[in-house]
């Protein structure tokens, strides 16, 4: 999935969710860019997958920014329209991840 979620960042094929946006706006570690999300995509591992997920699959994709952010992007890739679709975006907080990429338990 994260093939097909890069290939359409390249081609601009990408939606954001109002509650992406909002995020992005309001991130407590400081706003969180279009280009940010971008850079931290095209770095991007998946790092979680939600299968079950409705409308469509989706996956949490932790990657940097090349400002060397850390970003946590939860993203959807619709096979019918070919596209991207952003659902949330965050600065994950370093209180609850090991070194960004496992859940703290």
């Amino acid at each position: 999935m994260i093939d097909k979620i890069q290939e359409c960042f390249n081609t601009g094929k990408v939606v954001y969710t109002k509650h992406a946006r909002d995020e992005m706006e309001h991130e407590d570690f400081g706003e969180i860019k279009v280009n940010d999300v971008y850079e931290a995509i095209l770095s991007g591992q998946i790092i979680e997958s939600y299968p079950e997920d409705d409308p469509y699959p989706s996956c949490l994709i932790y990657g940097r920014t090349s400002e060397d952010r850390p970003l946590h992007i939860v993203s959807a890739y619709s096979k019918d329209d070919d596209i991207a679709i952003v659902i949330t975006v965050y600065h994950p907080d370093p209180e609850k991840w090991i070194g960004f990429e496992r859940r703290k338990t």
